[in-house]
């Protein structure tokens, strides 16, 4: 059983998904703190070929809640995040299709910003055929007091995992030795550079998988998903 863990964000990057697809068990923290400056309800798409903000905006919340309680603010145009999508991509090979996409998922009607965001995840990982299965991490009963490794551990044994898979940006917080005394293997997923024409300018990368779905066929970036990458 292969375990991976992840906080959830608003339209990720393509290896996100590569994450979700190669293990059997893919959970999302639904129950950590919500932090503003962080990817969790903001992400990075191409305006004018370069790097530019979306967000979803938010109702006022103490600093002190959890993502699953916090909620979208009563002001946020659904309309207005599409226009910027719209006006952003819709000259690029692929818009149409992926445009269908992202009204049914924007149009969600679902204010909880956790919730709205793993449907989000849901609906990307059935169109691009990922079949990892899906849990909220609040689903599975361990100490609130555990902390960073000692938590995810808890988490894989209460799974039954054999392999744990973090992203290769987690190297240096977890040791591979305290996962072997668990009887669980310490992987880490390595993407591979994932270049594509966006228009005629200079590649950005690091941008939403938006982007990448905007000029790429859905084989392309199935491909790219299920095969450009390594556990090391």
């Amino acid at each position: 059983m292969k375990v991976a863990i992840m906080q959830p964000y608003i339209f990720p990057y393509a290896p996100y998904f590569q994450l979700i697809s190669a293990v059997d068990v893919f959970v999302v923290y639904d129950d950590i703190k919500y932090t503003k400056k962080g990817w969790i309800n903001r992400n990075r798409f191409l305006r004018n070929g370069e790097a530019a903000y979306f967000t979803l905006p938010l109702r006022g919340g103490s600093d002190s809640l959890c993502v699953v309680e916090r909620s979208l603010a009563a002001d946020f145009s659904r309309d207005k995040l599409l226009g910027q999508f719209h006006g952003a991509y819709r000259k690029a090979p692929f818009f149409a299709v992926t445009y269908r996409l992202l009204e049914e998922i924007i149009s969600c009607c679902d204010d909880n910003l956790f919730d709205f965001i793993k449907n989000s995840i849901v609906n990307i990982c059935q169109y691009l055929e990922i079949k990892t299965k899906i849990i909220n991490s609040s689903s599975l009963s361990v100490s609130p007091h555990l902390k960073a490794q000692s938590k995810v551990l808890a988490y894989c044994q209460m799974l039954g995992a054999d392999q744990y898979v973090n992203a290769i940006g987690g190297v240096d917080l977890y040791s591979a030795d305290e996962f072997s005394h668990h009887a669980i293997e310490l992987k880490f997923i390595k993407s591979d550079y994932f270049e594509y024409g966006q228009f005629s300018n200079d590649f950005v990368p690091y941008l939403s998988v938006i982007d990448a779905l905007m000029f790429n066929s859905k084989e392309m970036v199935m491909n790219f998903i299920f095969n450009n990458y390594e556990l090391v």
